[in-house]
């Protein structure tokens, strides 16, 4: 009997640190529903994000709450020096919620799978299932993006 218990325990064990490797793989790779998006507000109508926070070439996911809406999007600094920000959907994809993960030098969309060098996401590169080009500044030390430029990706989400 009580070499039945033990099993069981180990068992137990075993499900509980499966279940903990998952929510930290969840997490690492910002999979929905698992957080790995930072909460932004707005003050003086924009949204104001800190140079240093972004600078090490890894995307940041952000969500801006407008209306009963996640706007999502991330920002991310290029091999090329550049500021890179862009909503975390796109024309073609976006209706399936699964917006993109970095993948080294590149954003993937986790929809279809297309690849989309950082150094290429901006004004030129839209449409289809390109990253959707996010307006913004650059301002002393922070990335700065008006809430009507937000909500011009709203109905992405």
């Amino acid at each position: 009997m009580l070499g039945s218990e033990t099993k069981r325990l180990k068992l137990v064990g075993f499900i509980v640190v499966l279940l903990l490797l998952a929510a930290g793989a969840a997490l690492a790779f910002n999979f929905p529903g698992f957080g790995g998006k930072e909460k932004v507000t707005a003050i003086n109508g924009a949204v104001s994000i800190q140079v240093a926070q972004a600078g090490d070439g890894k995307a940041r996911f952000y969500t801006f709450a407008d209306g009963g809406k996640e706007i999502a999007f991330f920002v991310v600094k290029g091999t090329d020096g550049a500021f890179h920000v862009a909503f975390d959907a796109c024309d073609a994809c976006y209706r399936e919620k699964k917006g993109y993960s970095q993948d080294g030098s590149v954003m993937v969309c986790g929809n279809c799978n297309m690849k989309f060098a950082i150094n290429r996401i901006g004004k030129d590169n839209h449409g289809g299932c390109n990253p959707g080009h996010l307006e913004f500044a650059l301002s002393g030390n922070s990335i700065v993006i008006k809430v009507a430029d937000l909500r011009t990706g709203s109905r992405f989400f």
